[in-house]
């Protein structure tokens, strides 16, 4: 099993990061042009969001071909020749696997839609109930009702995401087949990673039946006992036979408890998680289109009790703040305006050093924001489309509509990588598929010419190969009352010799005096990190934390 504790990951949203050929959309030979920069991030695995043969209603989310690269990114020789220029700089590959629906456009759907009775149990199809109602109703993730109608048939099919994205039935030990023939066909493609889409809702009942509530109704599919039986089986049949393997599941609406299970190397389920309780401490009442602060409090509270629940149950985190789903976490618990180079690195200092595999978003080591947009013409994604008429039926009004959009759409992240200050970034001659903004002060060759954040990031990614306190050291809270910091220890019992390190994390834009805890007042210490470059070798009862300052210590 390979050391994930000092493993650092790479997100390529391949649609954005660069056009090789100029058509306005990212694509794998644009990934090979830029393996020279790749080398420079020094990570040790890069995870690539789908770019299999899809109808791209949902971003590459709707696969119609597991097999095939869509022509739009590219061929099969092109990934090829990536996965050995990446091998070459000692770097793994790992893809997206969206095994929990298939497109609608997918021969598996259309075979059932032609009345092929093998393929129709591929799917939950269900008939109205008397009263001519659906079958249950449950809402999809992207709005309105979960069922739609199956064709010509007196029958409908569930779909947890977009109608075009059908639920396969995992009760089917045929579906089950399928899923681990695709990791497999991958894997003989020299892949080493997998990251599983919302594989946690893979776990619904034979019997489908009614929610009372919106709370409820996740129950009704989310972290079901057989979801455990199935990783297992996945498993052993697949990923599971090569002892290097790195893979994480994507967990919607999950529990520590299920995590612990799904991510303990005993349990041979998969080796981490991805959970998002901490992405939703700037929603209002749970509700993502919604613009409040976010709760310091709730926030550190989360990362306290994950940390400290999962080292205890030996289960392991993936470790984020930005994905190809989420806005830019800088404009959400930093300052993008006053203090974007030190919050941006007080936000990575804070999920580097904690216990798990951090995962970095293309474009976080420069410090990208949310872009500026003005209409909602300017956004793509079906989410945000939808949220925005659902938010003018509810009666907000055009304006209160597009600022909610703009706090939280996914397109925020996924706007093209920024190269260079010209007015495609550098991305593509043509104009990209998302307009991006702000790329003449934000971008790689500024950055890497006189930018600090990229070299912070090396340094973060240093010390997690340097110190097994980062790597595999324990986790515990401190100053858990503190209205401005996070703090936290990591210690380690080794050789006869306890270590240990603690990480401070003002979050916010003025100055903080703290009280150390006893054990570490008048104690030598060694700075591993300053994002303020300031030098302390021994402590005294107090420390004054500048506006968005990190700072490492270890004894």
């Amino acid at each position: 099993m390979p050391n994930l504790g000092n493993k650092v990951i790479y997100q390529i949203y391949p649609k954005s990061f660069y056009d090789s050929n100029n058509d306005g959309i990212g694509d794998l030979r644009g990934i090979i042009e830029k393996i020279d920069y790749i080398s420079k991030l020094n990570v040790d695995m890069i995870w690539f969001n789908p770019f299999f043969v899809s109808p791209q209603n949902d971003n590459g989310y709707d696969i119609a071909d597991y097999y095939n690269i869509d022509p739009k990114f590219g061929t099969m020789s092109d990934f090829e020749e990536l996965v050995a220029a990446l091998k070459k700089i000692n770097v793994g590959v790992m893809l997206d696997m969206v095994l929990n629906h298939c497109s609608t456009e997918h021969q598996w759907f259309q075979k059932a839609l032609a009345g092929d009775k093998k393929y129709q149990k591929y799917f939950y199809l269900r008939p109205a109930k008397k009263n001519g109602a659906l079958p249950t109703n449950w809402q999809s993730k992207f709005g309105g009702s979960a069922w739609e109608k199956f064709g010509e048939t007196d029958l409908y099919y569930l779909h947890l995401y977009d109608k075009s994205q059908a639920d396969l039935d995992w009760h089917n030990p045929n579906v089950r087949k399928e899923a681990a023939a695709i990791v497999n066909f991958w894997r003989s493609k020299g892949v080493q990673g997998f990251r599983f889409d919302v594989i946690n809702v893979t776990g619904k009942s034979e019997q489908l039946i009614d929610s009372t509530d919106p709370i409820q109704e996740k129950s009704l599919y989310t972290d079901t006992p057989v979801v455990h039986k199935y990783l297992k089986e996945l498993n052993h049949s697949s990923f599971g036979k090569d002892p290097e393997a790195i893979t994480v599941g994507e967990m919607s609406s999950t529990s520590i408890k299920n995590c612990i299970e799904y991510s303990n190397p005993e349990e041979n389920e998969l080796s981490m998680v991805f959970t998002f309780h901490h992405l939703k401490v700037d929603y209002d009442n749970g509700q993502k289109w919604s613009k409040v602060p976010f709760d310091f409090k709730k926030l550190k509270q989360l990362f306290f009790e994950w940390q400290t629940q999962m080292d205890r149950g030996g289960g392991w985190n993936a470790l984020f703040w930005n994905n190809h789903d989420q806005p830019w976490a800088l404009n959400r618990f930093g300052d993008p305006i006053h203090y974007r180079v030190k919050s941006a690195e007080l936000l990575a200092t804070v999920i580097h050093l904690m216990r798990g595999t951090p995962y970095i978003y293309m474009g976080e080591e420069i410090g990208m924001v949310n872009p500026k947009y003005h209409s909602i013409d300017d956004y793509v994604d079906v989410e945000s489309l939808n949220a925005y008429h659902e938010l003018l039926a509810k009666g907000h009004d055009s304006e209160t509509a597009l600022n909610l959009i703009k706090a939280k759409s996914r397109d925020n992240s996924r706007v093209p990588m920024h190269w260079n200050s010209s007015s495609n970034a550098g991305f593509s001659q043509h104009r990209p598929w998302l307009r991006p903004t702000g790329q003449d002060t934000i971008n790689v060759d500024a950055e890497l010419d006189h930018g600090e954040i990229f070299n912070y990031y090396q340094k973060l990614i240093q010390l997690r190969r340097n110190e097994k306190l980062i790597s595999i050291g324990h986790f515990r809270s401190l100053l858990e009352d503190d209205s401005q910091v996070l703090a936290y220890e990591r210690y380690l019992h080794e050789n006869k010799q306890d270590q240990q390190m603690i990480v401070l994390n003002n979050f916010y834009g003025n100055s903080t005096n703290i009280v150390l805890p006893k054990r570490f007042q008048h104690k030598n210490v060694t700075t591993l990190l300053s994002n303020y470059n300031i030098i302390i070798t021994r402590l005294s009862e107090r420390i004054t934390l500048r506006p968005y300052e990190a700072l490492v210590l270890k004894f």
